[in-house]
């Protein structure tokens, strides 16, 4: 028991450290391109914050900067009166922004601009790093050959056929494209479907799955439906991934048949397994009589026979341990940054399309991605860095968009300036931030509260262990 309570307590401050180094280290890289590039074009800089609202600490430093650290770990702030008078958020200036001189467009643009360009430099060198060590993946992370088509779907507490079942997805069936979109690993192909927009003319959903079945390209129509807790786009299919034995207890029935650690499943019978549930769904299906296993075992073909489990609770089940292959990819820099910035704009594009079924809810505030960074965390560490890599192009991407209080947003503002030949009233850039601060955290707020109700949820035992109680 102590050494389970040790090796919990140093899982926890494992994932804290590196929840600090890299979510807030990304606030951090961000910031710190603002301050660099205002320093270097000599705009007058009062304050370096980490988060906003009240201070936890703060000091001055001989540069006369305020440097602080906030209690609302939602971002950070580089106070510029020069550029942005932004009083009503970030609190009063040293030095009245009408007392300071006036900065060049040229300037505030390299300014504003300068968070977004380190955090995608800060990326770029973690993409480089994951680029030399690896990236893990798995059999079923790697592919997008089907394993299993699931029969049916729970909508609403109501089974029904599932839409890969109904439009004949195959066991086996590669899919290359999703409405013409390039899939290449089966995460790609969730985050295509799930942000995807396809509606026939009476409003129904659907998608056009390009898949290659015995060497022939087929277009096959399918037609999703919302499921699941999240309640996305869902056709019913499963990864294929190669059944590899981990262990067969003595005594199992496993083992009675003579399997081994290391040995790799083929097929049952004349039926191809590409994953757990086939394996499960034909020992089930044909309990009555004997099946022939086809294995490999060190490279080499071996058949064992599975005896008739007809009288057995669970024909299903040998008492065998499943695991599956797993490997490091190596992706260049150039790779990694096209994926995570196209599933990016994917996912924006589905925010404010109404064809979309993607809504602000499906998001991830603060709380949600440092519930991922804790579970990649535990994981392994580079997939911490593949989750930096996607915050901080993300970052950079968000943050340029034209909404005020966004760096995107002063951008704009100085540029229909120059565009008019003289300032903006303050008054109005003044109510105009305000506004869209409170909207922004309103939002944030809403999100939390999604991220919140994930985080219960996964927490929660199953429904089964949970009538037990």
């Amino acid at each position: 028991m102590p050494t389970e309570l040790f090796q919990a307590l140093f899982s926890n401050l494992w994932s804290i450290f590196l929840i600090v180094l890299f979510f807030g280290g990304s606030i951090f890289v961000h910031e710190l391109g603002h301050f660099l590039a205002a320093r270097r074009r000599g705009v007058h800089v009062t304050r370096f914050s980490i988060g906003f609202g009240p201070k936890i600490l703060s000091w001055k430093g001989r540069d006369g900067v305020e440097y602080r650290l906030s209690w609302l770990p939602l971002g950070g702030y580089v106070a510029l009166p020069q550029l942005a008078d932004m009083r009503g958020i970030e609190g009063e200036s040293d030095v009245p922004p009408e007392h300071l001189a006036p900065v060049s467009y040229s300037t505030k643009i390299v300014v504003f601009a300068a968070g977004a360009t380190f955090n995608i430099l800060f990326a770029f060198l973690l993409a480089t790093i994951i680029w030399f060590v690896g990236q893990p993946t798995t059999s079923d992370q790697a592919t997008t050959q089907i394993g299993y088509v699931v029969p049916t779907l729970t909508i609403e507490d109501t089974e029904v056929i599932s839409p890969a079942a109904q439009a004949g997805l195959q066991v086996g069936d590669i899919v290359r494209a999703i409405d013409g979109t390039r899939v290449d690993d089966w995460q790609e192909l969730q985050q295509t479907l799930v942000t995807s927009a396809g509606r026939t003319e009476e409003g129904r959903r659907r998608n056009v799955f390009t898949v290659e079945r015995d060497g022939q390209v087929l277009d096959i129509v399918v037609y999703p439906r919302l499921a699941g807790d999240e309640k996305i786009r869902r056709v019913g299919i499963v990864p294929a991934w190669q059944m590899i034995v981990h262990a067969a207890p003595e005594g199992s029935a496993g083992a009675a048949i003579g399997l081994r650690a290391g040995d790799r499943i083929v097929a049952l019978d004349d039926t191809n397994i590409l994953g757990g549930d086939t394996y499960v769904a034909h020992l089930t299906a044909h309990a009555d009589r004997p099946i022939a296993m086809h294995i490999t075992r060190d490279g080499q073909p071996l058949t064992l026979t599975v005896p008739p489990r007809k009288d057995v609770e669970r024909p299903g089940d040998l008492g065998v341990q499943f695991t599956t292959e797993s490997r490091l990819v190596y992706p260049n820099p150039f790779r990694q940054f096209a994926g995570h910035i196209h599933m990016t704009f994917r996912t924006l594009a589905s925010l404010i399309n109404p064809h979309s079924d993607i809504g602000i809810s499906k998001l991830s505030g603060p709380v949600g991605i440092i519930r991922i960074f804790h579970l990649a965390a535990q994981a392994d560490i580079r997939i911490v860095l593949w989750f930096t890599i996607l915050v901080n192009i993300n970052l950079a991407i968000f943050n340029l968009l034209p909404i005020p209080v966004l760096d995107g947003g002063h951008m704009l503002f100085a540029t229909i300036a120059r565009l008019r030949g003289r300032a903006l009233p303050p008054s109005f850039i003044m109510a105009t931030q305000s506004v869209f601060m409170v909207l922004l955290f309103s939002m944030i707020l809403y999100v939390t509260v999604f991220d919140v109700r994930r985080i219960v949820r996964d927490a929660a035992p199953p429904a089964a262990e949970q009538s037990d109680k």
